[in-house]
């Protein structure tokens, strides 16, 4: 089978979310943003356990209030989401969104052919 084919059978069936054209460009738009990102991609690293803001202050050295604008724009745009822990908001990514978003883009990956080959000749080249 073709490598799209089983990213997108993956997607399918592992219960993430069925991404639609609005929500994924409201969700890279929320990432086309370089702190975002970087909220975003630490987030994915800690796992589901997620990370306190004050980390995510701590490890990005990043003030408090630029934090909290772009955690609630990552919310809103559903990639993350927030629990209080005691006295502590703990931020985590939200896998299933994730997943769909790479779904979504990957959906029709290379017509059906399989492109893994000629991605990793391409990335070895530059």
């Amino acid at each position: 089978m073709c490598g799209a084919i089983l990213t997108y059978y993956y997607f399918d069936v592992t219960g993430n979310i069925e991404m639609k054209s609005p929500q994924a460009v409201e969700a890279l738009g929320a990432l086309a943003n370089e702190h975002r990102l970087a909220i975003y991609r630490l987030l994915v690293q800690a796992g589901p356990q997620g990370r306190p803001a004050g980390a995510i202050a701590d490890k990005l050295d990043m003030p408090a209030s630029s934090l909290s604008f772009h955690l609630a724009h990552l919310t809103r745009a559903g990639l993350i989401e927030q629990r209080r822990e005691s006295r502590s908001l703990i931020y985590s990514a939200d896998f299933a969104v994730m997943n769909g978003l790479v779904g979504f883009l990957t959906e029709n990956c290379c017509g059906g052919a399989s492109c893994a080959p000629a991605a990793s000749a391409r990335r070895k080249a530059s």
